[in-house]
């Protein structure tokens, strides 16, 4: 399963604008046709599952960042962009899935900042309300703990829809979450509440490597997305991600290269994160065909 690359960072790219706390959400008002172009230029690398463009629009952001009255214009924004981006591509718009994307409620990787477990719970019931018709499945996204993980993913599989929830780990810890619980115990509790999929995303390659023991003993498909980070350690609440710094040693080829090692590995799902662009998925669609392997947009 290959999954898109980062979208906020590649908008903001191709945008010329300044990133602001909600850079990548109010570009989908302003200029819709440079958000479906990123997630064309995404199907057209390959990518068989694509998110829809809202990472930064929580009711906890936007009263922080904008106005709550966004909520709603932005996601209908980023479902009508993704479809017509996949309707776009006729030729291969029948193996293409939309993704609804379920983020951090406050920001990411801060794991101490999450909502109590009911608080969670009715923030992400009402992402789900706002997504449910529009998408083909769930991502939960960059879990920092296990509570907005197993909240957001008992919200998702109320809609009767897959979802696939992706925890973030300590880059400087093995299988740990930036939380400090254990990817094991994260896997179990959004399994038990009927996740059809783990994965890891916004972590450094390296971290995702140490990761996978764990992650291809799962009773489900395993998958993961890095990010393309220095470190994440310069990025406060409300911040944006022009006070981190890329690395200059994961270019597309080094990208598939490892995108490839993970699949032989044991993984189901791989894709990018922070920092990757359609040239990323380009060359992981070329390594793992080239390997022998089907891309598939189901796993059926």
């Amino acid at each position: 399963m290959l999954l898109d690359g980062g979208l906020g960072q590649e908008i903001v790219k191709r945008s010329g604008v300044e990133p602001t706390p909600m850079w990548s959400t109010r570009v989908m008002l302003d200029n819709p046709d440079l958000v479906r172009d990123v997630h064309v230029d995404y199907i057209q690398a390959g990518a068989r599952i694509i998110a829809t463009n809202n990472y930064s629009a929580t009711r906890q952001r936007l009263e922080r960042d904008a106005t709550v009255e966004l909520l709603k214009p932005i996601h209908n924004a980023a479902i009508s962009i993704a479809n017509q981006a996949r309707e776009t591509c006729s030729e291969t718009s029948n193996n293409v899935r939309i993704a609804g994307c379920l983020p951090p409620l406050i920001a990411s990787y801060k794991f101490d900042m999450s909502p109590c477990e009911n608080g969670c719970y009715e923030s992400f019931k009402e992402l789900v309300a706002l997504q449910k018709d529009g998408v083909d499945l769930f991502f939960v996204e960059t879990a920092a703990n296990i509570r907005e993980g197993v909240a957001a993913t008992k919200a998702a599989k109320e809609t009767g829809l897959p979802c696939w929830t992706a925890f973030t780990l300590d880059d400087e810890a093995d299988g740990l979450l930036r939380s400090g619980e254990t990817l094991e115990a994260a896997a179990k509790a959004v399994i038990d509440v009927g996740a059809d999929a783990v994965m890891v995303n916004c972590s450094m390659p390296e971290t995702i490597d140490r990761a996978l023991p764990i992650l291809v003993k799962l009773d489900v498909p395993a998958g993961a997305y890095a990010n393309g980070f220095t470190s994440i350690c310069g990025l406060d609440a409300g911040g944006t991600v022009a006070s981190l710094s890329a690395r200059s040693d994961l270019g597309p080829e080094r990208y598939a290269e490892w995108g490839l090692g993970c699949v032989k590995a044991g993984l189901q799902i791989i894709g990018g994160c922070c920092e990757t662009g359609p040239a990323h998925i380009s060359a992981l669609q070329t390594a793992l065909e080239a390997a022998g392997y089907e891309i598939v947009a189901n796993f059926d």
